[in-house]
């Protein structure tokens, strides 16, 4: 019931002000409140993900993201520096602190988390590994691929699960492994590879890239891993691991309770959304305990709308990839999206 949610928050926050007194930002979190500005760690120009316009202004499911971060944070979602990387760069340029926030396809896995100590705040895009081969070759199934060449990028996941998984086919292939995605789609596209393998919405991101006709590349419907792509922070805040995740959270949470950023304000006015039903108290106690301007989630929503939005804005049906959401739909329509509550 509300009554019960409101007196549980007030006895938190009783609790809060009593042992917390002293609650303070980690290195990260300090360091992009100093700098005045965000760097994120971005795809090289992935269609629907990360690239520039025409105007030169960065686009995409990544920049929405990273631009809702910011807007949480500073106030401002323009207050972004974009860093665009190959994934062989990704680990390296967040270790070192040249990024705060790695969005660039990044495949949460036990060895990232646990040798490289990066930490994943939640999954953003639920994917898969897939293949993508030439219209004519009138290549059917992955076994008509054995004995191939086979385009892969650098520095990913996708050579050690290829590798893997045609050895246990008992099946052969040559990899030729390329530096970055888009010399890789370019590497397949002159004829190099038989055969292209990435996440699948990459691989139909890339395609839209075709010299010709996009229509001469089919993605094959068979893929041979579960990829669940998340944020990446370096692990040693983990106060900036919570911002991020609950900004994730947050984005969810309103497509759960049906707010946009259009009826964002109705929503806030009637005070009968689940969203919004937190009193004053407890936005400021949550705001100061994160280290960060109260108002933070409004800000978020206002910048990029919620997940669903974000999602057939630049990857969906508004965008010239129109994935199905899939996996990516809200656990209450079948897919995989589910956030805890915040109080």
């Amino acid at each position: 019931m509300k009554i019960d949610r409101m007196v549980g928050c007030t006895a938190l926050l009783i609790l809060a002000l009593t042992i917390l007194p002293g609650v303070e930002a980690g290195e990260v979190l300090d360091s992009v409140k100093a700098r005045g500005q965000l760097r994120c760690g971005v795809s090289e120009g992935i269609p629907g993900f990360s690239e520039r316009d025409a105007d030169g202004r960065w686009r995409g499911f990544e920049v929405d993201f990273c631009r809702a971060v910011a807007a949480a944070v500073l106030s401002d979602p323009e207050k972004v520096e974009f860093v665009p990387l190959r994934a062989s760069a990704r680990f390296p340029a967040l270790q070192t602190r040249r990024i705060d926030l790695l969005l660039s396809g990044t495949t949460w896995t036990l060895t990232r988390e646990a040798v490289l100590k990066v930490q994943f705040p939640g999954i953003l895009f639920y994917d898969g590994q897939g293949f993508m081969v030439p219209t004519a070759a009138h290549i059917t199934t992955l076994a008509d691929l054995d004995g191939a060449t086979v385009c892969v990028e650098k520095g990913t996941t996708h050579q050690r699960t290829l590798t893997a998984y045609f050895k246990v086919k008992g099946w052969s292939f040559e990899p030729l492994v390329i530096d970055s995605a888009p010399k890789a789609a370019e590497a397949f596209f002159a004829g190099r590879c038989r055969a292209y393998t990435s996440d699948a919405a990459q691989l139909a991101a890339m395609r839209l890239r075709a010299p010709e006709d996009p229509r001469a590349f089919v993605i094959l419907p068979e893929q041979i891993s579960r990829e669940p792509l998340s944020p990446a922070v370096w692990g040693g805040d983990p106060e900036w691991t919570t911002v991020v995740r609950w900004v994730l959270n947050t984005l969810i949470l309103a497509e759960r309770h049906n707010v946009t950023r259009d009826n964002l304000d109705a929503v806030i006015a009637g005070q009968t959304n689940p969203l919004v039903w937190a009193t004053d108290d407890d936005r400021e106690l949550l705001a100061q305990s994160m280290g960060i301007p109260i108002r933070w989630g409004i800000r978020a929503l206002k910048a990029v709308g919620n997940y669903g939005e974000i999602y057939e804005r630049n990857v969906g049906r508004d965008s010239p990839l129109k994935i199905e959401r899939g996996l990516n739909r809200l656990w209450t329509e079948g897919g995989l999206h589910y956030a805890p509550p915040i109080d």
